[in-house]
């Protein structure tokens, strides 16, 4: 499955670093690209094994605004 996720509060490389961590360490997630202009984060992960909700709760337990 591919999605993107749209997050507030990044303005920086530590921000982009912060949210790409907190997604890879996740089970199933496979492919992560945070995009900081874009203020989002294209993903690949196993339905499976993670769901959205999850996805979402990670950027939000890493201290950002998930949109």
């Amino acid at each position: 499955m591919e999605s993107t996720i749209n997050i507030e509060d990044m303005t920086c490389g530590h921000c982009v670093e912060s949210v790409t961590k907190a997604l890879e360490g996740l089970p199933g997630v496979s492919e992560v690209t945070v995009l900081l202009e874009e203020k989002c984060a294209e993903l690949s992960y196993d339905e499976a094994k993670v769901g959205l909700s999850e996805l979402t709760k990670a950027v939000e337990d890493a201290g950002f605004t998930v949109s």
